[in-house]
């Protein structure tokens, strides 16, 4: 079978047809033999024509790969970031990548383990089982596969179960009490069914304190078990069944202080704490501990048949994830945030379905359809802490409690309502989505002459999204208020100018310092707010308006509703092609240009607005001056709806790609260079209230992907890796901070570097000694496209390294490290939880080691 045809089915994750004994994870094999499923041969990775990393288990292990996130130091195209919670983890491929913080986001970059989609980060975190390999395909590779691939992806594929009986045990105990147990076994029922078992743990304490008790945070509680059967009743039909089980329980993520602004006084004026500067002391106030409780559980047939030329495969799945959460997201010793509890459930059904030649002329073809159903229900809740009312008094000067009974009374709130800014006052919410995709795909080589190759590749997507039904209540008292008719009101009683030391009714002087709004004027119609402390100039000033800062929970507009019918249909015709041509038996060369798709992603939350085709509001709010729009005429404006974004236009990718791989005896490389786009790339970016979901018109990456391997001797291998990344908004009018059209991607290193070696020393007849060595460097980058923040960047310097003694009766030693020289790096930052002119972020992982037995058998 050609190459297309042969990566395809690798990417899908099938074991070697036929094959009787699997290698298992520590097995000492060729790493650059792909065994590929349907043509009953092996193929190296050099003679694969698409840009590609594969890591063999033996790598992972030598390198003690502790999970997913550890990989990024293994391939330098790769990073992974977990955020806020254990649910919430981003994969991105050269630059691209998305969909961590809201479960209507989906991924740019697909995970599939055993040929399985993953749809959410939550679902795709679980420990790394026992190993084969894992790939990352990088580029748009739609053609090849059914959901979601625009970015990339990553392949992990588990040891199937083999006829010959053995195992493994290991134990790792490491800093911070870490300990990680793992064990396998396997071994023939009968003659033609073979079974596999798996599981492990993986528990530590957190390397992050709670100053307000001393508990930990950012700790590992996991485990998971995985259960296969083999069954092949004859040579030209098998089935290989999976089932998984894995659950977390754990204290995280440490959210450390960056910047303490000027939020931070009027905390400290009513008793509470903030860590100043805190971040790389991994300490930070809570006033409980985070909850992160996930578990995810599937199974999934796999059935191969070959009719001579023809092989026919079937890929079943079903699959359940839950993920319930909860943490005090101000992040200070005040009771600011009460409660940030989420709780997601998502069940997902796939089937797949391709048919393979493997004829022995010229011509050999794919041909295969996907199909995907997922449910989504989402129940989440945000409230306010008994802490709250008196820190928004301090941000005004005392406004927000002084000028409470007039606002209360000229707006017409009840007696009966709970006071503004009370505790439990918030928002919950219960979401229900359907998402139904269809894909038919299809890959066919043509060898024009000997060693040249020309492939072609289609998919079409047909994608179906329902928001069945929203159930957003507010229940903040003041959130509901239209200050616009208050303040029109209320400056009719105020002088023209506010004189200096003013004082609100039943208030204090207002604080510039404490609020950036509070002290500037601003006048009924809206107009700019004044930049002195007491202005004078025409026009009505009056304190109220400057609350509305203050009003971050406003009433919901439910959908589906009689303008917004809640339903997105997606339909897409992405393709690709190739020429390979096998220039010596050791060159091999290709040229590629391929598209690729990402379907609509719906905005889940309570930022979710109308867009402004739908409604505009009002001048400066809704009582002054009422546009026409959809909403308004059909009645369902609410006090201070705004527009904004209710789901992302798809995704749209481009590649073109000129690829080198070059391999002999001891030495081998591959080169390739890109120029790869996403047009309508979907970015979701926290503001300290909520997320803004917007699509960038077009963000682009040229970039250059070189690794190698050399071996000087048997004994020694020497690796380096190096990507070039040149990376920009081409098109970017509604960011966040407005049009950052031309400007380069924050986040995104220009150059990564991997540099490794391993020596293997034999030291008597069955005993080895194995010193392993990984280093990683990411360049200085901008963390975040704030102007305000350019100053803080990242650099990333990340030294493993490993020792191990093998002994001839499968016992084996470990020594091991990572971050052997404690860098310490900022990840991500954003403003703080309703803490305007803060910064919070996340940083990197400190220095961990420990030490591990393992026996096989």
């Amino acid at each position: 079978m050609l190459s297309t045809i042969s990566i395809a089915s690798l990417s899908l994750g099938s074991a070697a047809f036929a094959q009787d004994t699997a290698p298992q994870a520590s097995d000492e094999v060729d790493e650059d033999v792909i065994i590929v499923t349907a043509t009953k041969r092996e193929q190296t990775l050099q003679e694969v024509p698409v840009a590609v990393s594969v890591t063999s288990a033996a790598a992972i292990e030598r390198a003690q790969v502790r999970d997913l996130k550890d990989l990024q130091t293994l391939v330098p195209t790769l990073r992974v970031s977990q955020l806020q919670s254990s649910a919430n983890t981003n994969f991105i491929i050269r630059g691209f990548g998305n969909g961590a913080n809201n479960p209507g986001i989906e991924g740019s970059v697909g995970v599939f383990i055993d040929g399985v989609y993953r749809s959410r980060s939550a679902s795709a975190i679980s420990d790394l089982p026992n190993l084969q390999r894992v790939e990352v395909l990088r580029g748009p590779q739609s053609t090849l596969f059914g959901k979601n691939a625009s970015a990339g992806v990553i392949s992990i594929v588990t040891a199937a179960p083999s006829y010959e009986f053995g195992g493994s045990a290991e134990i790792s105990y490491g800093n911070r009490n870490a300990i990680v147990a793992k064990a396998d076994v396997t071994g023939p029922i009968s003659d033609n069914i073979a079974f596999s078992l798996a599981g492990g743990i993986n528990k530590a304490d957190g390397y992050g304190t709670n100053l307000t008790d001393g508990s930990k945070t950012s700790e590992r509680n996991r485990w998971y078990g995985r259960a296969q059967l083999l069954i092949e009743p004859s040579e030209s039909f098998k089935l290989r069944i999976i089932g998984d089980y894995d659950k977390i329980d754990e204290n995280c993520c440490f959210v450390g202080n960056i910047f303490d602004g000027p939020t931070g006084a009027a905390i400290r004026a009513i008793g509470g704490k903030v860590n100043s500067g805190g971040i790389f002391s991994y300490s930070e106030y809570q006033n409980f501990a985070s909850e992160n409780k996930i578990t995810n559980g599937g199974v999934s047939m796999q059935a191969d048949y070959e009719m001579g030329s023809l092989s026919l495969t079937s890929i079943t799945a079903y699959r359940k994830s839950r993920a319930k959460t909860n943490a005090d997201s101000d992040f200070t010793s005040a009771d600011l945030i009460g409660q940030n509890r989420g709780d997601v459930d998502i069940s997902t059904k796939t089937q797949e379905l391709r048919l393979a030649s493997d004829f022995d002329g010229p011509f050999n073809f794919l041909l295969g359809g996907y199909y995907f159903d997922e449910s989504i229900n989402k129940k989440e809740a945000l409230t306010l802490g008994k802490d709250f009312r008196n820190y928004a008094n301090a941000l005004t000067g005392g406004s927000y409690v002084g000028l409470e009974p007039t606002i209360r009374a000229l707006a017409g709130v009840p007696a009966s309502a709970a006071p503004f800014g009370g505790q439990g006052q918030g928002r919950f919410e219960d979401w229900d989505y359907k998402n139904k995709a269809y894909s038919v795909f299809g890959t066919a080589d043509l060898e024009l002459t000997d060693g040249l190759v020309l492939t072609g590749g289609f998919n079409y997507t047909k994608d179906k999204k329902d928001i069945l039904a929203s159930d957003i209540r507010v229940t903040d008292v003041f959130s509901a208020i239209d200050l616009i008719p208050v303040a029109n009101a209320l400056g009719a009683a105020l002088p023209a100018a506010l004189p200096a030391g003013f004082v609100p009714a039943g208030g204090t002087a207002l604080s510039a310092a404490l609020f950036p709004r509070v002290n500037a004027c601003r006048i009924a119609t809206n107009a700019p707010a004044a930049t002195t402390a007491n202005p004078s100039r025409s026009g009505t000033c009056n304190p109220a308006l400057n609350l509305q800062a203050l009003q971050f929970l406003p009433p919901f507009l439910n959908i589906p509703n009689a303008v917004e019918d809640g339903r997105t249909r997606d339909g897409k015709l992405t393709y690709s092609a190739r020429v390979a041509w096998e220039a010596t038996d050791n060159i091999n060369i290709y040229a590629s240009y391929g598209t690729g798709f990402k379907a609509t992603s719906w905005n889940m939350s309570i930022d979710s607005r109308p867009f402004a085709a739908d409604f505009v509001a009002a001048t400066p709010g809704q009582s002054t001056t009422t546009p026409a729009s959809k909403i308004r005429t059909a009645g369902l404006a609410t006090a201070n709806l705004t527009s904004g974004t209710r789901y992302a236009l798809p995704e749209e990718a481009t590649v073109m790609e000129l690829g080198l791989k070059a391999k002999w005896d001891r030495v081998a490389f591959n080169l390739t260079i890109f120029d790869q786009s996403i047009k309508n790339f979907q970015g979701n970016s926290f503001i300290g209230t909520g997320f803004v979901l917007s699509n960038a018109g077009k963000q682009s990456v040229k970039g250059i992907e070189f690794d190698s391997s050399v071996n000087p001797t048997d004994a020694l291998q020497l690796r380096a890796a190096f990507v070039y990344l040149d990376s920009k908004y081409d098109s970017y009018v509604g960011s966040q901070f407005g049009d950052v059209s031309g400007q380069s991607v924050a986040g995104i290193p220009k150059l990564s570097t991997t540099l490794g070696a391993t020596y293997t020393a034999e030291l008597n007849e069955g005993t080895t000694l194995i010193l392993n060595a990984d280093y990683h460097n990411e360049s200085k980058v901008v963390i975040n496209e704030n102007p305000a923040w350019r100053q803080y960047k990242r650099e990333v310097n990340d030294l493993s390294a490993a020792v191990t003694l093998r002994l001839d009766s499968g016992l084996q030693f470990s020594l091991w490290g990572r971050n052997l020289t404690d860098a310490k790096y900022l990840s991500v930052i954003f403003p703080s939880v309703v803490q305007e002119g803060s910064i919070s972020g996340y940083p990197n992982t400190p220095r961990t080691y420990g030490a591990s037995v393992k026996y096989k058998f």
